[in-house]
């Protein structure tokens, strides 16, 4: 018999955790039937039809309303109140390191409450979260509640910015097991877990999309255009590719650039667009669907992501799938997937004149030469990123926690 399975996010869905819905949908390929739980609905525009159809199965704690979180925190507190001192007193240790502060822990404590009585309504057994953020807080809270075993995925690195305030420690320890997507991200949750409990971190991998991995490796344009995707942020050094491109400009070199995503800087980059009068050769386009990061991705020569922080980007393995070379930094799981000379190149993180020799490489370079680097890499996201496999060994683990 299937483990009873719930998912729980912080925001869900929304366009940036397409590998996160890609996962749930594996795991129902496979026989199980997850429930969805977000914290908070995500309040900005859904383009993708499934996450559109996600939004419809996910069920929203903050939707159920003040009054329904006071009943539910009264009566786990009467009902259980042993159980209720314990999950207090971490939720009090938590809010004296958290930036959050003690009230919004004991909001994290009150949605635990909430999700209990969810949790035994559907007889779920298990929780699984993604970061190790807010809503592993409320996971591990439910828990300590009497509620089902939980675990979580780290991606990073925002996570590790603050790895004390995140109570990454506690959170691992009592936790059934913690994924980390690659590596580095183990490497760095064996820095603030307890040694004794390196053993139940384990690496599962990211599944790269059937829609891309099917696709397999298309022929390269003769077109000089590049593409960058992901969220518009510091961290994503979209910044520094603006000014990479207008060095190139400088340079003489022809190209196109297109910037597909969305974020807190959008309207700077677009300012530094107008700033370096790059407004011929460089354009954003917004969050777009599945179909739209395809088409982008194979109507360019490399994908270019000039990353600060990471974990490891899911646009890596949607890229290499379909056959595109990646330009991108020497930091956090990059490494891992990305050789130099292979299927890539690696630039120092925040460093222009190497981003711009290395784009200048892909621009020059023959498409004969790109596509063996993107056949490469489509090669090895096949062996190490595969969508079902992945699925499989993270089910294997649910199996466990039972």
């Amino acid at each position: 018999m299937s483990i009873s399975l719930a998912y729980l996010f912080n925001w869900y869905p929304q366009p940036s955790l397409t590998a996160l819905r890609r996962e749930i949908t594996a795991v129902e390929d496979l026989g199980l039937s997850p429930h969805r739980f977000t914290l908070r609905p995500f309040k900005g525009q859904l383009v993708d039809e499934n996450d559109l159809a996600e939004r419809e199965k996910t069920r929203a704690a903050l939707d159920a309303g003040v009054l329904r979180f006071l009943q539910s925190t009264l009566k786990v507190a009467l009902g259980r109140p042993r159980a209720f001192a314990r999950a207090l007193r971490m939720a009090v240790r938590v809010g004296r390191v958290d930036e959050r502060g003690l009230v919004r822990n004991f909001i994290y404590l009150s949605e635990a409450c909430l999700l209990l009585g969810w949790m035994n309504e559907l007889g779920i057994e298990h929780i699984h979260t993604h970061y190790g953020t807010n809503s592993a807080t409320v996971a591990m809270l439910c828990r300590l509640l009497g509620g089902p075993t939980y675990s979580f995925t780290m991606h990073g690195p925002e996570e590790f910015d603050a790895p004390r305030g995140n109570c990454l420690r506690e959170k691992i320890r009592h936790a059934r097991f913690v994924v980390a997507i690659c590596e580095f991200t183990r490497s760095q949750l064996y820095r603030w877990a307890d040694y004794h409990d390196w053993s139940r971190i384990h690496v599962i991998h990211v599944g790269v999309s059937p829609m891309f991995l099917k696709h397999g490796p298309a022929p390269i344009p003769a077109a000089p255009r590049l593409v960058n995707i992901g969220r518009i942020a510091e961290q994503k050094g979209q910044a520094v590719l603006v000014q990479a491109a207008a060095q190139l400009r400088d340079r003489g070199v022809d190209f196109e650039l297109v910037i597909v995503g969305d974020g807190p800087m959008r309207g700077e980059i677009q300012h530094l667009i107008e700033q370096h009068n790059l407004r011929e050769r460089v354009r954003i386009t917004g969050f777009l669907s599945n179909q739209g990061v395809l088409d982008e991705l194979l109507a360019a020569r490399a994908l270019i992501l000039p990353s600060f922080a990471e974990g490891l980007p899911a646009v890596f393995f949607e890229s290499l799938a379909l056959g595109r070379p990646v330009v991108t930094t020497y930091i956090a799981g990059h490494p891992e997937l990305i050789e130099v000379g292979v299927n890539g190149w690696l630039v120092p993180a925040g460093a222009v004149e190497p981003l711009v020799d290395a784009i200048a490489e892909v621009l020059k370079a023959e498409p004969a030469v790109l596509e063996k680097m993107g056949q490469a890499g489509a090669q090895r996201v096949a062996e190490q990123h595969d969508f079902h496999r992945e699925a499989r060994k993270l089910i294997e683990l649910f199996e466990s926690a039972r």
